[in-house]
């Protein structure tokens, strides 16, 4: 039994989307003189590459007509040409389809910019507590520190009491500042 191969739902759009690349490279690469413009009407029972080589063109395949792209309105009405027969910038694709292709990609720059922002967003927060988190932590550190130097301080004091004492060097607390009498 032949294993059946399942292609991602991805895949014909990343190819619509690295044909068109190729194809806006292309046109890119080949840098050709200005030429007369003329109308595209006069490309009409042509091919449909004669017609779309004007980007104001739009080539109609159900009676094989070069018409100007209606500029006022952003899809051409189906009076003119249906979308599904449409062509316009490449002839490979309909016009229906390059909408498609293009709103899809548009939808996905939109998400993947929204998930980044949302990302950073919570980056930033959790950046946010952890500083906040690590300075608590400094903070008690450094109390730590304080008091366990104060302890030693007085561990010390009661040490250097204790010596004088044995030696008789302890002052009273009464007069600190008597005169120290030799024996």
């Amino acid at each position: 039994m032949a294993a059946v191969r399942c292609w991602p739902l991805w895949l014909p759009a990343l190819a619509l989307a690295w044909g068109c690349a190729g194809m806006v490279a292309a046109s890119f690469a080949t840098a050709t003189p200005p030429v007369l413009v003329q109308a595209c009407s006069e490309f009409s029972y042509r091919s449909c590459e004669e017609c779309l080589k004007n980007v104001s063109c739009l080539w109609c395949y159900t009676n094989n007509t070069c018409i100007d792209y209606p500029v006022r309105s952003i899809l051409p009405s189906s009076s003119l040409c249906s979308l599904s027969n449409a062509r316009w910038g490449v002839c490979w694709i309909n016009f229906e389809a390059l909408i498609i292709a293009i709103a899809v990609i548009a939808g996905l720059i939109l998400v993947s910019i929204a998930v980044c922002c949302c990302y950073c967003c919570y980056c930033r927060k959790r950046s946010k507590s952890r500083r906040d988190d690590e300075e608590e932590q400094l903070a008690r550190k450094r109390e730590e520190r304080r008091l366990q130097s104060l302890q030693r301080r007085h561990e010390r004091k009661q040490k250097h009491d204790e010596i004088r004492k044995k030696y008789g060097l302890l002052q009273d607390s009464d007069n600190p500042y008597s005169r120290f009498e030799n024996e």
